[in-house]
């Protein structure tokens, strides 16, 4: 291993090999919304997300796709000096509109010049075939990315934190997702209500044996205006420490495959809304803990994955 080479197969270094340059996600707000928002599964979304959607609030505002990539194109390419841009449909539900609507947010994204694909972050439950058979035809010309919400491989769990899918949904997602070669990455929470290690690394072990290709991983943590928010208040849920977290994603990581890429090892919370554990907020501070707990360890990504 290089003296600077991560304990887990990075997702920069993997644009970097795939394109030769410095590629940096744009998140986007396209203003879609969600089933557990709009009605069709429930009004108050799951546990742990706010009226945003864990969105940028652009739409909102009144900035077009296009107003959006040219904006963080401007701010990517000074700070990190991106030179290629993967436009990432991010906040709420984003294959979770009639087809046509869809096409043309996907077309507005792409035709900047600099945008060499899609990563379409969206609930297994929300993909019909037109729009996975509609994202198979861009990926003949852009590198194109689904990311399913899954949180947790334990049905309870989902239950508890009003998901409004099961396990059973996400695989069938995957299954049809690969069927079309569109590489699937797959999102998971550490430190979910009533999950012990042991639930979090079963469910790095149960992603193991899915055919996906990219995993992240987010802390929980706790927003304002969210079920959780309440539960955190009245004392029915407690928020990790940032040690506990450190351990978890350890572990979470050495029982994935090498191959998988990881997108993410912790998330982004908008400060203004973040109500605990305020930790989550020093992102490179937690991610330097994670790399020096990994060294100490002696732990990596795969370490434990069964090879036979």
């Amino acid at each position: 291993m290089a003296p600077d080479a991560k304990p887990y197969r990075d997702f920069s270094s993997y644009l970097r090999d795939l394109f030769g340059c410095r590629v940096h996600k744009i998140s986007l707000d396209a203003g879609l919304t969600c089933p557990n928002r709009d009605g069709t599964l429930g009004t108050a979304g799951c546990a742990y997300c706010n009226p945003r959607g864990s969105g940028t609030g652009a739409s909102r505002k009144g900035l077009t796709i296009t107003e959006q990539i040219r904006a963080a194109k401007s701010y990517l390419a000074g700070r990190y000096k991106a030179k290629k841009f993967l436009a990432y449909f991010q906040s709420f539900t984003n294959t979770y509109a009639p087809l046509e609507t869809l096409r043309a947010l996907y077309a507005e994204a792409l035709n900047d010049p600099d945008v060499v694909g899609l990563s379409i972050g969206t609930r297994p439950d929300c993909v019909p075939d037109p729009v996975l058979d509609h994202l198979q035809d861009l990926s003949r010309t852009h590198l194109v990315w689904l990311e399913y919400g899954l949180q947790s491989a334990h049905d309870g769990t989902l239950r508890k934190i009003r998901r409004g899918h099961d396990v059973a949904c996400f695989v069938d997602a995957v299954k049809r997702t690969r069927a079309r070669g569109l590489p699937v990455c797959a999102h998971v929470i550490l430190g979910l209500p009533g999950e012990s290690l042991e639930h979090m690394t079963a469910t790095a072990a149960f992603l193991g044996r899915m055919d996906i290709q990219g995993v992240k991983i987010h802390v929980l943590y706790v927003v304002r205006g969210t079920l959780l928010e309440s539960w955190y208040r009245q004392g029915q849920y407690r928020c990790l420490s940032r040690e506990e977290y450190v351990r978890a994603c350890a572990a979470f990581l050495a029982h994935l495959p090498p191959h998988v890429i990881v997108q993410r090892v912790t998330g982004d919370p908008h400060p203004e809304e973040l109500v605990a554990p305020l930790w989550t907020l020093e992102k490179q501070q937690n991610i330097a803990a994670l790399l020096t707990f990994m060294a100490k360890e002696g732990l990596f990504q795969g370490k434990f994955f069964p090879l036979s």
